[in-house]
């Protein structure tokens, strides 16, 4: 069992950690590792997670076991930059699910599910009725667990990772 709380100053190592494990995992089999380093440098290191954590328009919520990060979620509150997206995205205010996830150790532990009950809750009290996310068409595992947890596929965007571009799904759910 987890807790999930707030991210903290003192968790940005730790989640730059974390993101260097889990981000490879929900690539597709032909993203480069170059690709893969470049965008976790990037976007996904301390200094990155320093300023997530620092801005007000992002939540970052943490699985802490035992004072181990288990996994992590981040919100992104206010309308989608991406034109795609925009366009897609039909309930408005509305949130991003920017990130989801959880240590390979600890898939099928119920953690996933304790953060995005978190980020709902979280995305709700930011007084948004729709939430949004970005899923790679080739990520199975993460559809089916976006589905079970309310998500149906709106459209479709691109997501740079490196040098190269993947295709994602657009998923959105009513809160």
């Amino acid at each position: 069992m987890s807790t999930v709380r707030d991210a903290l100053p003192a968790d940005v190592a730790a989640l730059a950690r974390l993101a260097a494990v889990t981000f490879p995992l929900a690539c597709p089999p032909h993203t480069t590792d170059e690709s893969k380093a470049a965008f976790i440098a990037t976007h996904l290191s301390e200094t990155s997670f320093a300023g997530y954590v620092a801005d007000p328009a992002r939540d970052v919520l943490v699985a802490d076991q035992d004072g181990e990060l288990a996994g992590y979620v981040m919100l992104v509150a206010g309308d989608p930059a991406d034109a795609d997206v925009a366009a897609a995205v039909r309930i408005r205010p509305t949130v991003e699910l920017s990130k989801c996830y959880v240590h390979p150790d600890s898939h099928g532990g119920g953690v996933a599910s304790e953060l995005m009950g978190a980020a709902l809750e979280r995305a709700s009290a930011r007084s948004a009725s729709g939430i949004w996310l970005g899923v790679n068409q080739l990520n199975a595992r993460a559809q089916r667990f976006y589905g079970k947890h309310g998500f149906t596929r709106v459209g479709v965007k691109r997501f740079l990772v490196g040098e190269s571009y993947e295709d994602d799904f657009v998923y959105e759910r009513a809160l």
